[in-house]
């Protein structure tokens, strides 16, 4: 930590720009940490193996939390938040007090066995589901997120578009997910969002509504991969150099409030992982 601190102070990083919090409307769980993937760049280090899962009480208070005044939206993630037992309930729970909920989908799950009927549930709730879609290109997939994952997930995505997922005048919102495949900054998003639209559908059919970029947090197994490649400094001096001040209106921590699997509070799923509390 000390040679860390050397290091970062070496760097003549900007000071954090200061914010508040505004209205809360976004009540985001993180269900579990067990998923059916184990991705290079998994913020929350995910996996088959993980075992944490939250339990009947906490989802019984997360239900009850539902009527929260001001409440709009409830962002189920994980893991894969779809392989825990009340997944279902809860969406349900969430549809009947009038709220938007968003599935974190890693669309691999869609083509589990006992998943087969996963689209179709979505679909007829109205959830809106954010795919994670590193690359419109195989190889790029497969590198991140694992061996036959790119084949796997067009299958997934094929399942949400016949369910109307992605076409327009449904109403049912296919949001994909761009992240790099290592230390750099995603690419401006109007242009990507071109590509992956010509490409996906050229080559395979597939529509969606939206691309959302993203940058990945330098925590977790990500960070482990920049120690390792001695690539952490120079990252963090990245993201700082880079900092656009006009971004603070969209942080997610100022209309947000993270759940873990035990219940806990945060700010947002990234201080989660870093055992920041609320």
């Amino acid at each position: 930590h000390r040679r860390r601190g050397a290091m970062l102070r070496g760097m003549k990083l900007p000071a954090f720009p200061e914010i508040t919090r505004g209205e809360l409307h976004t009540l985001q769980a993180n269900l579990g940490y067990r998923c059916n993937q184990a991705c290079s760049h998994c913020h929350v280090e995910a996996g088959p193996n993980r075992t944490e899962m939250m339990s009947d009480a906490v989802v019984d208070a997360l239900m009850a939390a539902f009527a929260t005044p001001g409440l709009t939206t409830v962002d189920l993630t994980g893991g894969a938040p779809e392989l825990h037992p009340r997944f279902r309930e809860l969406v349900l729970a969430a549809r009947a007090a009038g709220l938007k909920v968003i599935d974190r989908c890693n669309l691999t799950i869609l083509c589990e066995p006992e998943q087969t009927d996963l689209a179709a549930f979505l679909a007829a709730n109205g959830v809106t589901v954010v795919a994670s879609l590193p690359c419109y290109l195989d190889e790029n997939v497969d590198r991140q997120r694992g061996q036959g994952v790119f084949a796997r997930s067009l299958e997934g995505l094929k399942k949400l578009n016949a369910c109307g997922y992605g076409v327009a005048d449904t109403g049912l919102e296919l949001s994909l997910v761009y992240n790099p495949q290592g230390p750099a900054l995603p690419p401006p998003a109007e242009a990507l969002e071109a590509d992956y639209r010509e490409h996906l559908k050229r080559a395979y059919g597939i529509v969606f509504t939206r691309l959302i970029t993203i940058t990945n947090m330098p925590i977790k197994r990500f960070a482990h991969a920049l120690k390792r490649d001695g690539a952490y400094a120079d990252y963090l001096a990245l993201l700082a150099r880079e900092h656009v001040p006009q971004n603070l209106e969209a942080v997610m921590c100022r209309g947000l409030v993270s759940v873990d699997w035990r219940g806990q509070l945060y700010d947002c799923d990234f201080n989660q992982m870093l055992g920041l509390p609320l």
